[in-house]
């Protein structure tokens, strides 16, 4: 078994207008903003690199599970259950698409939220050992 892959570094999103989904990301997110121009933004956020890419309309990340329900394509950290049940207030606050925290019957709790352009992403409530390893993250 070989380790040559360290971490994901960056994450591509079609987006419909490059410019007013970099300004949702930072403003909701609190991504930084690296450079943009009329086809895409390059934005630093959770310790990556997410291109918000200028696509066709109705292009959006997801899949259709064997339920038939739209799935995520990858999730959030949170520190906690106090930050999931803040961040999932901050976000109805800021009149952005979420759903309830859920328990899926693992350890933490979850939810989901969509951006401008009809992405969902997820959140879940603890952040992973090797993560908090690297960071020196109690608790």
């Amino acid at each position: 078994m070989n380790n040559y892959i360290k971490r994901v570094g960056t994450t591509y999103l079609p987006v419909k207008n490059p410019a007013a989904s970099s300004e949702w990301y930072q403003t909701i997110l609190g991504a930084i903003e690296n450079y943009r121009d009329e086809n895409k933004a390059i934005l630093d956020l959770a310790n990556q690199s997410f291109f918000l890419v200028k696509a066709k309309d109705g292009e959006k990340i997801g899949f259709i599970d064997n339920e038939g329900k739209t799935h995520f394509n990858f999730t959030f950290e949170v520190n906690g259950y106090e930050q999931l049940e803040a961040f999932n207030t901050f976000l109805k606050n800021q009149h952005v698409q979420v759903g309830e925290i859920e328990d899926r019957g693992h350890s933490g709790n979850n939810f989901v939220f969509y951006d401008l352009d009809g992405n969902l992403f997820d959140v879940w409530s603890e952040l992973s050992p090797t993560f908090k390893e690297a960071y020196g993250i109690e608790k």
